[in-house]
């Protein structure tokens, strides 16, 4: 969905929430160190002539410190808050989602939300996520994914009512082209139409609907509360994970998720494989059939 920006502060106060809620909180300590100690610099009394212009730059450039050592911060501090407020809401949707009740709670909420739950439950599978909120020169992508230095785009469709068309994969292939993503996926609480899987096959792109967002969170909680209980991590068995259907194979060394790519270099070169999410540190394949 696109967001209207209105300008630097929001642009400011939209990255900052972004960022973890510590970050913020961090910017707004530097930036207050960094100002308020320029701000309180004395200005030199002598005019010295052919100067004028780098003292009227100097003071705009204090007038800006003064006020700025107060509003900056704030707008930080604000960001930071929003960031916090959002971290919670997120994790109570997937709570929501693993409490029995989640196709109530994906086909119910707001599309803001679903992005928000969407993001989150790619977070669970390891990739770190940044919002766009679609629309734009991003060519409506609603996440950008990052993990082991390969990147993913998202676009995310709740569309309770209506099957998700081709058209709608086919302009994510283009803005994967375009900005050489390694896969991408398209996630919607309702269903795609027989055009878009067949279209989206040997692409690298995966179409998630909600039944098979909900199975993705409940696998990755269920990774999680494993890891977590578990100290000794070369002990970890993750054939512990309740069997469950699941829309991607299963990593034959690690039992992680996997994912289409394709081989870039070798004898194999060109030929789509399945690979491990958890790539470099596991390097499990399967072929695709």
């Amino acid at each position: 969905m696109p967001r209207r920006k209105t300008g630097l502060v929001e642009d400011l106060l939209e990255i900052t929430a972004a960022l973890p809620w510590w970050m913020g909180v961090t910017l707004a300590a530097i930036v207050y160190g960094v100002l308020h100690q320029y701000a309180s610099l004395e200005m030199s009394a002598n005019n010295i002539p052919g100067q004028i212009g780098h003292r009227v730059v100097e003071q705009i450039g204090r007038t800006f410190a003064y006020y700025g050592q107060y509003v900056l911060p704030l707008l930080f501090l604000f960001g930071a808050l929003v960031s916090f407020l959002k971290r919670r809401k997120r994790m109570g949707l997937i709570r929501a989602v693993g409490n029995g009740r989640s196709d109530d709670v994906i086909r119910d909420i707001s599309w803001r939300d679903f992005e928000l739950l969407v993001g989150e439950a790619f977070r669970m599978r390891g990739f770190s996520v940044i919002e766009t909120g679609g629309g734009g020169a991003d060519g409506g992508i609603d996440l950008v994914l990052k993990k082991d230095s390969e990147l993913f785009l998202v676009q995310c469709k709740q569309w309770r009512a209506y099957k998700v068309s081709v058209n709608v994969v086919r302009e994510l292939l283009g803005v994967m082209i375009s900005r050489r993503a390694t896969g991408g996926f398209v996630v919607t609480s309702g269903v795609f139409t027989a055009e878009a899987h067949s279209f989206a096959k040997g692409q690298n792109i995966e179409l998630i609907d909600g039944s098979k967002l909900a199975i993705m969170i409940e696998k990755a909680r269920n990774v999680a509360s494993i890891s977590a209980s578990t100290e000794d991590s070369a002990c970890r068995s993750f054939t512990e994970i309740p069997a469950m259907s699941i829309p991607t194979p299963i990593c034959p060394q690690c039992g992680d998720t996997m994912v289409k790519r394709v081989a870039k270099k070798g004898v194999h070169v060109g030929n789509v494989f399945w690979g491990c999410t958890g790539f470099p540190k596991c390097r499990g394949v399967r072929s695709v059939d």
